[in-house]
């Protein structure tokens, strides 16, 4: 775990997410590599989610073994399901079980698709009746441009906070668990959701 990310929590109380490539050897001791999201709260207690859904089209799974696990963190009387990136367009990877409060995605989103991105995060949360967080970077790369468009919006798509222009920054606002229950108990879609199960 990056140093930095456990006394940056430390010292603001606040927990971070963030992901970034891990190097381990694998039960053969085969090297690889994962795209991992690590969740570091001020207690240090620290969690980590590997992206499940590899981009193709950027060669990722070249390079990066994929996750099967989802993971869902307790803080602060949310349950968050965390997500990278590509992951935010398989909608059943996403569902919600009535297992989480709040998705999060961190992402490295392109410019060139950024209404896709605002799209699919105003669809994860109706369709999971959830708030949603869309984390994404700003800048560049050799291989392209990245516009930011970080936002948060609320269990019927509407947006509640989002970031301005194509610099750092940071957004904030407040999620209340009171007004998604309550919305849930007079709006319960999950009482006629199709049972599955994902498979490898």
């Amino acid at each position: 775990v990056p140093q930095w990310m456990r006394e940056t929590a430390r010292r603001t109380g606040a927990a971070l997410m963030g992901s970034v490539a891990i190097r381990e050897r694998d039960n053969a001791g085969v090297e690889v590599y994962y795209n991992r999201l690590l969740f570091v709260p001020p207690q240090g207690d620290i969690q980590w989610y590997d992206k499940r859904h590899l981009f193709r089209m950027g060669e990722e799974p070249e390079v990066y073994r994929g996750g099967m696990e989802q993971l869902t963190v307790q803080y602060n009387g949310f349950r968050i399901r965390p997500v990278i990136c590509y992951d935010l367009r398989f909608p059943v990877w996403c569902r919600n079980r009535r297992d989480y409060d709040l998705l999060v995605d961190v992402a490295c989103w392109p410019a060139s698709r950024r209404e896709v991105w605002r799209a699919l995060l105003q669809a994860r949360a109706i369709e999971n009746v959830c708030y949603v967080a869309g984390v994404n970077r700003v800048g560049h790369d050799p291989l392209t441009n990245y516009a930011g468009d970080s936002l948060v919006c609320d269990f019927r798509g509407r947006m509640m906070a989002k970031a301005e222009g194509e610099t750092s920054q940071i957004v904030s606002t407040v999620l209340n668990r009171e007004a998604l229950e309550e919305f849930r108990e007079k709006f319960p879609v999950h009482l006629d959701a199709d049972a599955f199960e994902i498979v490898g």
